[in-house]
């Protein structure tokens, strides 16, 4: 089997690196992280484990990055500090200081499994994975805001280019401020080539007008969900087309879903991705997305 390669955000996910949280979670400064009041350190232990059995009953093979005390909390938020494409990753530099160091775990899996890298992004550049969207396996689209400058989206354009991948970017807004970051994939989860959760009040206008163009149905995220879960009620996880995880508790929002014909499974996660803010998706860096 092909070990790595993705340049789509919905095919059938065949291999993840993942971070099973530990004593850096467990020890975490909430107030330093920017966390939420409902965390709790062990129960957000507990609570991505029911994430992890979900991943892998899907048929994803797991890559494991374990948390030996380095202090590294975010650091379970793995789709962020590395980009994966058809011909090898993507180093990334993090837009917030804390997560800095993340991108050399990255690199150390990536080398010990003989994946190559494509490239990284250095100097005062940054761009972070959450703000990285595959529309198709020849456009990039990312979102130039708070964790993301045009310095960063100018050296991924160029490592990309000689693989004939245009990329485009699009402000995004500030919305709550530096310290609670919005990321495209805040606003927007690609469940299918021609489907999307979308909360439109927040994306920037072009990006909305060009998915209509391309003919991408739009499932509005409910507005009182997305505001009560501060985002992560769109913040969802294609295994496969039209076969998600996300969050559990909002019901409006799945059966949005569900009457698009989406296959959806949640697991609890007040302690885990609604305190420290990232979703399924945010847990995980897709390193094998495949059509069977």
């Amino acid at each position: 089997m092909t070990a790595y390669g993705s340049q789509e955000m919905s095919a059938p996910l065949k291999r993840v690196l993942m971070r099973r949280p530990g004593a850096s979670l467990a020890a975490a400064d909430p107030a330093k992280w920017h966390y939420g009041p409902t965390f709790d350190g062990a129960r957000a232990v507990h609570q991505y484990k029911a994430f992890a059995d979900l991943v892998e009953k899907s048929g994803t093979e797991i890559i494991w990055l374990e948390d030996d005390g380095d202090g590294l909390a975010d650091a379970m938020f793995t789709h962020d500090p590395s980009l994966m494409s058809d011909h090898g990753a993507i180093l990334l530099r993090m837009g917030k200081p804390l997560r800095v160091a993340e991108t050399a775990l990255h690199e150390k899996a990536y080398a010990e499994r003989q994946i190559p890298i494509l490239g990284r992004i250095t100097g005062e550049g940054t761009v972070e994975g959450g703000d990285c969207i595959w529309l198709d396996a020849k456009t990039l689209v990312i979102g130039r805001g708070v964790r993301t400058n045009q310095d960063g989206i100018d050296q991924i354009t160029k490592i990309l280019a000689p693989h004939g991948v245009t990329v485009l970017a699009y402000d995004l807004p500030l919305w709550h401020g530096e310290e609670a970051c919005l990321h495209l994939m805040s606003v927007m989860s690609p469940l299918a080539d021609d489907l999307a959760l979308v909360f439109a009040p927040l994306l920037p206008a072009a990006f909305y007008q060009m998915l209509k163009k391309r003919g991408i149905r739009l499932i509005e995220a409910p507005a009182d969900e997305f505001h009560a879960s501060n985002g992560l009620s769109l913040n969802v996880l294609p295994t496969r087309p039209h076969e998600v995880i996300m969050v559990e508790g909002f019901p409006a929002t799945r059966a949005a879903m569900e009457a698009a014909g989406c296959k959806v499974e949640t697991f609890e996660a007040d302690a885990l991705c609604i305190a420290c803010e990232g979703g399924p998706t945010c847990l995980t860096r897709p390193v094998l997305r495949r059509a069977a």
